[in-house]
């Protein structure tokens, strides 16, 4: 048995719900992608979001035009506009990634994505950096310096892959981020600017250069950003993916890389961003629907903040379409929520940790205990991804009185319970389910919940846990506070005399 301590050992990290990544930023005009934002931020409730494409042709923001024999750039920000006002209208700022290249800008033709994002650098630095002035600008008198502020800029994404930046030639993305950064504090020295958001296929010398290079000219920096994730090499087959993965301990391990590898260094003090991270890098891998995954990225959620300023779960929904448009409701896409917003197993992982306390009193290779600020106490525990079950119990302190009762309210997930992908494998695996299919699939998705009334002896109560295969469970705690009225009695429900024994 674990005994809880009753003094906290320190606060729950809230780097978890720092960010949360979305598809390509246009897909926010769509009101599918709204809805799912609306839930996700009622039941969890992110700081940001940070997505591709800000500056791709999608979104519209580079017009060059010919006037009287003379090339001019007309900057636009009409879907910009409807963008950011639709995220902060649901209470989540944008944590701005600039990329990828507007093609009319761009010094050649190769893309990445089903939607064509340009990847090579800029035919013209001076109006690259013309536009990101010319975005920050725009931004700031629309919104506000004090609000603008306060939206981190990350420059490009995983420059280190040929597929994200023509040739992964380090010395073009070091003269782009020096350009881009002198461009943002041209704007304002107080906007945040960093990078290099490389992959975790990156060599180990890829931020030290990099440091080295921002410190030798003086170049502006006030973050570090990486991505990690923990598949293997993609086994294809049609309209999905198959990977191994390394164990979740690695995941853990790749957050605390940067520190590790800009130890006593230039850049060492600052803020550590990963601006990506999950199991597996591909959009259509049936694990990310599964309850495995969220088994196996409890330990990472619950222990993350111990390392980093952020991490970003890849994606809040699969409204994605970086190999296509999805050809079924639930096929292995990054997203917390599936369209038409079915909660997923580790969507509900995330809604957990919002439930939790902000004082640590325990935590372990199984489970993460809290204390809210009222006195209740919450248990985040799981079982180890892929194992048959597990069992857990704890002595927990509950409350201020020596004798007493504790209402316990359980929430939990696993390969039957929470679980709307088992439902539909179940019913076939409509690809377009209608609204009936989709009624049973919302309700296959809710949470089995469980209540109890537990004994408190000094001041604690025991609870033991018997967890399932992969599950992920939620245990709330709340002292009971007794206004039965004295003369209630279950026993004469059916208006038998006090003390009948039929």
């Amino acid at each position: 048995m674990v005994r809880v301590p009753r003094e906290p050992i320190g606060r729950l990290s809230d780097a978890w719900r720092a960010c949360v990544g979305t598809g390509r930023l246009e897909l926010a005009l769509r009101s599918d992608y709204q809805d799912s934002l609306a839930l996700l931020q009622r039941e969890i409730g992110f700081r940001y979001v940070r997505g591709h494409g800000l500056l791709s042709d999608g979104m519209g923001v580079y017009r060059p035009y010919e006037w009287q024999g003379a090339r001019q750039v007309h900057h636009s920000f009409t879907y910009v506009d409807q963008v950011v006002d639709a995220y902060l209208a649901q209470g989540i700022k944008p944590f701005l990634e600039l990329g990828f290249m507007p093609g009319e800008l761009a010094s050649g033709g190769r893309t990445v994505f089903w939607w064509a994002g340009n990847v090579t650098p800029p035919s013209s630095h001076k109006e690259w950096a013309d536009l990101v002035r010319a975005t920050l600008t725009h931004l700031v008198d629309r919104y506000g310096l004090e609000e603008v502020r306060t939206w981190p800029v990350e420059v490009w994404n995983e420059p280190d892959l040929p597929d994200f930046w023509e040739g992964a030639d380090q010395r073009a993305y070091h003269r782009l981020y020096e350009v881009t950064a002198h461009a943002v504090k041209e704007v304002d020295a107080s906007l945040r600017v960093g990078g290099p958001a490389v992959s975790p296929g990156a060599d180990e010398g890829w931020l030290g250069r990099f440091a080295e290079f921002v410190a030798e000219r003086a170049v502006p920096v006030d973050f570090v950003s990486r991505h990690a994730y923990t598949s293997g090499p993609a086994q294809a087959v049609p309209f999905g993916t198959h990977q191994t993965l390394a164990p979740a301990q690695r995941l853990l391990e790749q957050f605390a890389a940067p520190r590790h590898e800009l130890k006593g260094g230039p850049l060492s003090e600052l803020p550590v961003h990963i601006t990506e991270f999950n199991s597996s890098y591909r959009p259509d891998n049936p694990v990310h629907d599964s309850a495995f995954h969220a088994a196996y990225l409890a330990p990472v959620v619950a222990a993350g903040g111990d390392l980093v300023d952020s991490f970003s779960y890849w994606t809040f929904s699969d409204m994605f379409e970086e190999v296509g448009i999805p050809t079924a409701l639930f096929h292995g896409g990054f997203g917390l929520l599936t369209h038409r917003q079915v909660r997923k197993p580790t969507y509900h992982l995330y809604a957990f940790m919002a439930r939790m306390g902000g004082e640590v009193l325990a935590r372990g290779a199984d489970h993460l205990v809290t204390r809210h600020s009222d006195g209740r106490v919450s248990v985040l525990a799981w079982a180890a991804a892929g194992a048959d079950g597990h069992r857990l119990r704890l002595s927990l302190p509950v409350g201020d009185r020596e004798r007493g009762a504790a209402f316990a309210l359980r929430s939990s997930v696993d390969e039957e319970r929470g679980n709307a992908y088992t439902a539909w494998r179940r019913m076939g695996s409509p690809r377009s389910p209608r609204r009936r299919e989709l009624d049973v699939l919302h309700e296959a998705a809710e949470p089995a919940r469980t209540h109890l009334r537990l004994p408190v002896e000094e001041f604690r109560t025991t609870v033991d846990l018997t967890l399932e295969r992969n599950e992920v469970t939620l245990v709330e705690l709340t002292p009971v506070v007794e206004e039965a009225p004295a003369w209630w009695d279950e026993g004469r429900l059916l208006g038998l005399p006090a003390g009948d024994p039929r």
